[in-house]
């Protein structure tokens, strides 16, 4: 009977490893449920619960049991095949679905140290079932438990992710005490915070490449906008040579950009475009307002804010401070710094632009980047150039060798095709800007994408817009994901785009190929806006 217990509880023992490391991915993903991410997550995706291949495995190792007492060798040992023919079958469509993540599991020592909680979980069934073997009723009752736990995965994961808090909290505070002594042995280094609803990494980076011209300036890396991110970045790459750090500050709900403030202490500030993303998590439109605007009255009345002055929301807005205003814009005429005659091609974009001390005079500049909202990232960097005393020639081959930045708007040649590469986030305000852009490049227009997501109430409506945007320049439309599409799609048939030319694939890399052949004997220009998580799958 032994072998039998070992030969169940090694099967069990790998689906659990197989089925942890989905969920232990999918609570990375979401934060480690952060703001009830994860859990928000989990029931909206409960049918995935319920796995057949698991079913299947689990029914024969029962049976395995039950043939065992009545001793029928036969059919036990063809319970054994089909049990492991079962397993093996799990595990290859385990790993096939693991090859298609678009973002791996990241092994780092917070993940291990989930693994280890988690293993300990597991093993306490598994540890009273090998002390108490002679007790059937037991033995029975530890199998349930483990079957549940199995199906329970989820939950399971959470409660480690539960258990690991205050150790999570211990590491936390301990670093961040680490962040702050650093910050405060360095009274020279200007500080620059960057928020708003969109924007903030293309702003930060734009920033960047313009005061490194003159300064050591250092940007946060890649997208590490929380708490945890500024401080791995002020432990891990600030130096002692670095003159200005550049912090994004993201956030999900009000409240979060104060509290970035208080850790880092930024003297200077930029608000990029105020709009709907996270509206599930903020609750209003007025809290997304208020929660970017910590940012702003965070900052010192010795600092100054570089503002959008063709946002409503900003210029509307009553600051509760007398911090210094920068005002930037195209459309309006009376910001301090401001891009007139815009001209795009599929090669870049030339402006001109006129600063604060003398409006009259205008100052040619020429970018490899597309689209106006690049436009308005690139007046904000030479908002602080201007401040910070960069000269003018300075900051025109600064911004002349601005980089493009990776996933938002790049425009490279890929295989037969161009691609506009806009696929890191997606929200309206970047959407629309992103459709425009595509219009205004050669040949045959396609849009790729999964759509927009955690709008709140008005995704649908969002999408829908997209979908009527699309069908005034695109003349191919390929949507990845059928579910998640459709007010993309009613959007499009509500302006006549044709239903043949509406392609839906359930994985973006599928939209290759059709791409290809379109592109064997004309131009083919493709817009892949925005990638959803693998929390998104369908």
């Amino acid at each position: 009977m032994m072998v039998v217990y070992i030969f169940v509880l090694l099967c069990m023992f790998v689906c659990l490893i197989y089925k942890s490391k989905r969920y232990l991915h999918m609570l990375q993903q979401n934060l480690y449920n952060e703001n009830n991410r994860y859990l928000k997550w989990i029931f909206r995706n409960g049918k995935q619960f319920f796995d057949l291949d698991l079913v299947a495995i689990l029914l024969s190792l029962i049976g395995l049991f039950v043939v065992y007492d009545v001793d029928k060798f036969a059919i036990l040992v063809s319970l054994l095949l089909a049990t492991v023919f079962l397993v093996l079958g799990y595990l290859w469509r385990s790993r096939l679905a693991s090859d298609q993540n678009k973002k791996p599991l990241v092994i780092t020592k917070r993940v291990r140290r989930l693994i280890i909680t988690t293993s300990i979980l597991y093993l306490i069934p598994v540890v009273v079932l090998v002390l108490y073997n002679k007790d059937s009723q037991l033995i029975w009752l530890m199998i349930t438990i483990l079957i549940f736990m199995i199906f329970l995965n989820p939950f399971v994961v959470f409660l480690a992710n539960i258990i690991n808090f205050p150790i999570e909290r211990g590491v936390y505070h301990y670093y961040k005490h680490q962040a702050q002594s650093k910050l405060k042995g360095m009274p020279n280094l200007k500080i620059i915070g960057i928020t708003g609803s969109y924007g903030k990494t293309s702003s930060k980076n734009i920033l960047s490449d313009i005061l490194n011209i003159k300064y050591n300036a250092l940007p946060t890396p890649r997208n590490l906008n929380t708490y945890n991110g500024l401080i791995m970045t002020v432990n891990n790459n600030l130096t002692k040579f670095n003159d200005i750090f550049i912090a994004e500050m993201g956030a999900y709900v009000k409240g979060e950009i104060r509290g970035l403030c208080k850790l880092v202490k930024p003297q200077y500030g930029i608000l990029t475009r105020i709009g709907t993303a996270h509206l599930e998590t903020f609750g209003s439109e007025q809290n997304i307002i208020d929660g970017k605007f910590e940012l702003i009255e965070s900052l010192p009345s010795d600092g100054f804010a570089v503002l959008n002055g063709d946002d409503p929301k900003q210029v509307n807005y009553k600051l509760k401070n007398k911090v210094k205003v920068i005002w930037i814009g195209i459309d309006n005429p009376d910001v301090d710094v401001r891009a007139i005659n815009i001209k795009c091609s599929n090669k870049g974009m030339e402006f001109d632009v006129t600063f604060p001390n003398d409006k009259n005079k205008k100052y040619h500049f020429e970018t490899r980047l597309l689209g106006d909202h690049n436009v308005y990232n690139i007046l904000a960097g030479l908002a602080f150039g201007y401040e910070f005393n960069i000269s003018i020639p300075d900051l025109q081959q600064a911004v002349k060798g601005v980089r493009p930045v990776e996933h938002r708007l790049e425009l490279k040649r890929l295989n037969n095709f161009y691609q506009i590469d806009d696929a890191y986030n997606s929200n309206p305000v970047g959407a629309h800007n992103a459709v425009k852009v595509l219009g205004m490049m050669p040949g045959i227009k396609v849009v790729v994408t999964p759509g927009m997501i955690e709008l709140g109430d008005k995704e649908a409506e969002y999408n829908k817009k997209f979908g009527e945007q699309i069908a005034e320049v695109a003349d191919y439309a390929v949507l990845i994901g059928e579910n998640h599409t459709k007010p993309i799609k009613e959007g499009l048939l509500s302006k006549g785009f044709d239903k043949d030319k509406i392609i839906v694939y359930n994985d973006v890399r599928d939209a290759y190929p059709f791409i290809g052949e379109l592109a064997k004997d004309k131009e083919v220009y493709a817009l892949f806006e925005n990638d959803l998580p693998d929390t998104y799958n369908e």
